[in-house]
């Protein structure tokens, strides 16, 4: 049987001094070591700095950081100057290795001065040491320049960045958080970067959700972009689609959102009701102010009625919007006229939509045109606040309200019933998955499934969504 080893120690002579190392493991990140190597080899300084500024500075700042952990004691004078934004900033050199950017360039001005950067920070790190007695600044002072074209950052989120170098427990405030994460992205100051995101994705709200997302994509933060996603599935319609924030949700946005299965609302003409007022508002830009509906289908109807919208110039940017709706899920005769009404779509959806309404009445309800559940089933949503019962007189009038039945004695169904909460910044999902089920007039078919759910948060959106297969 062979025995396992643990990888082998080989001996590097550096310098004066010998140092077990592994076989492979550079010798970059070994700041004394380097240092002892250049003088003995006579290696170029400036060289192995290129390959550390390009490979291993992470490795660096944890080295540094790591050996470094002493805060400035008051009235220690400063030994960096930071140029940047017009002011001068002063800083420690032990906190200035959290971040990335800041000690790229503080190696940089090093090699500048014609000095041996890594002799100068195993100064500092001997300096450090509990061992070594402080005496004077081990390193010179040094001025390091940067320049910031992010228009988020401000002066004062760029303090806010800078003093965050000191303490974990500066407080960001919400007005300045923005600039705060441009100055930590720049700044390469991932631990400030990850508050940021955190207090962004718990401030999420209708006069917030288009610069978080943006601040998002700029960033390349999945986390935010998933975030600000997943609340205006739930809010599109009830909460943001009835403010004058509507506006401000990018169509790119906005598109995504409306092709998802997990989208909230009431029903497919209320989400119809939110597009048409997202376009409106684009559309006039002065308003301050959501409009009654009547003059939202006054608007689109005052264009000449030779061309619909949505064929005309003006609205053909618009259209991938409308291709994301389920139009034939919208059922009632007033909402149908009001689709009419608006010349908005062209001619041939709206036969095409009606068609297969008369072609489901005739044949029962069966839905020929459609498939699949999770795309094109007919959603109506439920937002509840408080425990309810299926008895209570106080329920929305959707719920009960009476529409066509069919004939038949058994009708199959295929849905689903879906419930939604927002716990401690966390979405909680439930689901019934997808269920083909026949119902009856006789007890046993007459109920559906029941999604029994535990959950602390409030709202609740619950939506039932559903399509009649062929039978």
């Amino acid at each position: 049987m062979l025995s396992q080893h643990p990888p082998r120690l080989d001996r590097r002579i550096s310098g004066l001094n010998d140092r077990w190392r592994f076989p492979r493991e550079p010798y970059l990140g070994d700041l004394l070591g380097l240092s002892q190597l250049s003088r003995a080899t006579g290696v170029d300084i400036d060289n192995e700095l290129k390959i550390m500024d390009r490979l291993h500075i992470p490795q660096l700042q944890k080295i540094l950081t790591g050996a470094i952990k002493t805060k400035p004691k008051h009235g220690t004078v400063a030994d960096v100057t930071l140029d940047c934004m017009g002011f001068k900033w002063e800083l420690h050199q032990p906190q200035l290795f959290h971040s990335g950017t800041l000690t790229k360039l503080y190696i940089f001005a090093l090699s500048q001065k014609n000095t041996d950067p890594l002799k100068e920070l195993e100064k500092l790190l001997r300096a450090e040491s509990p061992k070594e007695q402080p005496k004077m600044s081990p390193v010179k002072k040094i001025t390091i320049s940067l320049k910031i074209n992010d228009p988020l950052v401000t002066k004062t989120a760029f303090a806010t960045a800078l003093k965050s170098l000191y303490t974990n427990e500066t407080e960001v405030h919400m007005e300045d958080v923005l600039g705060v994460l441009a100055s930590a992205n720049i700044l390469q100051f991932p631990t400030l970067f990850k508050k940021c995101v955190s207090l962004m994705k718990d401030g999420i709200s209708p006069c917030t959700i288009q610069t978080y997302y943006l601040a998002a994509c700029k960033y390349k933060e999945e986390l935010l972009i998933t975030a600000c996603e997943k609340w205006l599935e739930m809010n599109l319609v009830p909460l943001i689609g009835k403010q004058i924030y509507l506006r401000t949700v990018p169509q790119e946005l906005l598109q995504k959102v409306l092709k998802s299965h997990r989208l909230f609302t009431f029903s497919e003409f209320d989400l119809l009701k939110t597009t048409l007022y997202w376009v409106y508002l684009q559309l006039n830009l002065r308003l301050q102010s959501i409009p009654i509906y009547e003059a939202v289908l006054a608007f689109f109807n005052s264009f000449p009625k030779k061309c619909p919208f949505l064929e005309r110039e003006l609205g053909q940017k618009f259209l991938p919007v409308f291709h994301c709706l389920r139009l034939h899920g919208i059922t009632k005769s007033k909402d149908l006229e009001d689709i009419k009404y608006i010349n908005f779509f062209p001619e041939a959806r709206i036969v095409r939509i009606l068609a297969n309404h008369y072609r489901s009445l005739e044949s029962g309800g069966d839905m020929f045109h459609v498939k699949d559940l999770s795309t094109q089933a007919i959603r109506f949503g439920l937002l509840i606040n408080q425990r309810i019962k299926y008895s209570d007189t106080n329920l929305p009038t959707i719920v009960y309200e009476r529409s066509p039945v069919s004939l038949r004695q058994e009708r199959l169904v295929k849905y689903e019933i879906r419930a939604q909460s927002l716990v401690d910044g966390n979405w909680q999902e439930f689901s019934t998955n997808t269920l083909t089920q026949k119902f009856g007039l006789i007890k046993s078919t007459s109920k559906s499934h029941t999604l029994k759910i535990e959950t602390v948060g409030n709202p609740i959106f619950v939506t039932f969504a559903f399509l009649f297969p062929v039978s």
